[in-house]
């Protein structure tokens, strides 16, 4: 039969617009993000209920593995709405998956802006939580763990000195502290033995009544907070790469899902033209 003049060309039955390519690159890079939020969840789930009910309670804002379970359920939703909507061919799921990488991506960004215009809020929101961790630090084993740990790389003790360690109930100064840590710092802020074969935990009694200098000598005296700054101060390269890495595959999501809906919608207005021309005897 003779086209209609003015027609689109014809296209095969099986001709489609959705590249497979597209389509299933799309799913794969969701179903990998997809597995990593399962992991991030079931290790938090599982962190937390190896806690006492009472410390869980008490550390709630300050629990990394609150911080995992949250992460982890938001990358969960999002990368389900990825998978099924590229798997689905389904546009509003992909939308979705658009929109929410998009805003993603700009609270990013408009965080990293933020801090550097208002790096002297940062810096007192910082040590904010910094002093709140050191309030529960006997409290939570993990929270424990993770200060023991930034203490011994940054070679820092407390926040803003070794004395912040007062806000602790087990380490502060006071005469009523019927403490054995009383007044102590943790084994964390000593300064390395070298060749020491067995941690000396009590390394830090006493260090808190002790002044700068001579305390200097046994621990760590220069706060985590300046400790911090200076780091990343001289791994300014180092953060934008890190950046630039996670910003890579959310831009590529974000590009992958906006081309895979374009051809969607084409494919449905190929085949809304077929349904309507198809008894067209001119088509």
């Amino acid at each position: 039969m003779a086209r209609r003049p003015g027609a689109p060309a014809a296209y095969g039955e099986d001709f489609s617009f959705v590249s497979p390519l597209v389509k299933y690159l799309l799913f794969f890079f969701n179903m990998l993000f997809w597995v990593i939020s399962m992991v991030m969840v079931a290790v938090g789930v599982y962190a937390r209920l190896m806690k006492h009910a009472e410390a869980a309670l008490a550390c709630l804002a300050v629990d990394p593995a609150i911080l995992l379970i949250v992460v982890g359920i938001l990358m969960f939703l999002l990368t389900f709405c990825g998978c099924i909507g590229s798997l689905r061919e389904n546009i509003c799921l992909l939308q979705t998956f658009s929109l929410c990488l998009t805003v993603v991506f700009l609270l990013q960004l408009a965080a990293g802006v933020l801090g550097f215009v208002f790096s002297d809020k940062v810096r007192g929101k910082v040590s904010e939580i910094i002093n709140n961790a050191i309030v529960h630090y006997r409290d939570d084993l993990d929270l424990q763990n993770l200060i023991d740990f930034g203490q011994k790389e940054f070679s820092c003790c407390g926040g803003i000195s070794y004395k912040d360690w007062s806000l602790n109930m087990y380490f502060n100064c006071s005469e009523d502290n019927p403490s054995r840590e009383r007044c102590s710092v943790p084994y964390s802020c000593c300064l390395p033995t070298p060749n020491q074969a067995v941690i000396n935990t009590m390394c830090g009694q006493g260090m808190q009544a002790l002044d700068y200098l001579e305390a200097s000598k046994v621990i760590y005296t220069n706060g985590c907070i300046d400790r911090l700054v200076n780091w990343i101060h001289s791994n300014l390269f180092v953060l934008g790469g890190v950046a630039l890495g996670l910003a890579i595959p959310q831009l590529v999501g974000i590009l992958l899902s906006m081309i895979l809906v374009s051809q969607i919608k084409d494919q449905i207005k190929l085949q809304l033209y077929n349904q309507q021309h198809r008894a067209d005897p001119w088509y």
